[in-house]
């Protein structure tokens, strides 16, 4: 199956929750490449680059968020995978 790209941008109370590291950690044990960081306007931004199954578990993720979050809205977008290897917190 080939790699799908998403960038989902959570919006709320999403800073000062551990979010950043739980999705780390979450991508991690689904081997989901990209990123994941916090904006200087609130929000947390991420890149996913995987198989669907495994980029959708982490787009339902960012909608609920860690323990503490209160995810208020989430933008989601469709890309053009690039090839990403690994996965960072900005």
């Amino acid at each position: 199956m080939s790699a799908v790209r998403k960038r989902v941008v959570a919006r709320g109370r999403v800073q000062g929750v551990f979010f950043r590291d739980t999705a780390r950690r979450t991508a991690a044990s689904r081997g989901i490449a990209g990123w994941v960081s916090n904006r200087p306007d609130g929000a947390v931004e991420a890149v996913f680059e995987c198989e669907p199954e495994a980029v959708d578990s982490l787009v339902r993720f960012m909608r609920e968020g860690p323990r503490g979050a209160e995810v208020a809205d989430v933008e989601i977008v469709d890309e053009e995978p690039e090839g990403l290897s690994g996965f960072e917190v900005r």
